[in-house]
């Protein structure tokens, strides 16, 4: 699934960001070399990664 249109983020790449160590979107993006642009994947992306964060 795609998270973020605009940066082409997949739900998987998201994911793999927070298990090596994101905790934000920003932080996630970072790691992309990339950061969100129209901000409507923000809080999608914060539920991922808030849901990752506690499975691990």
């Amino acid at each position: 699934m795609v998270v973020c249109v605009c940066n082409a983020i997949r739900e998987k790449d998201l994911k793999d960001a927070v298990r090596d160590g994101a905790d934000t979107p920003c932080n996630a993006y970072a790691r992309f070399g990339r950061r969100p642009k129209c901000g409507q994947c923000v809080s999608f992306a914060r539920t991922i990664i808030a849901a990752e964060r506690a499975t691990a």
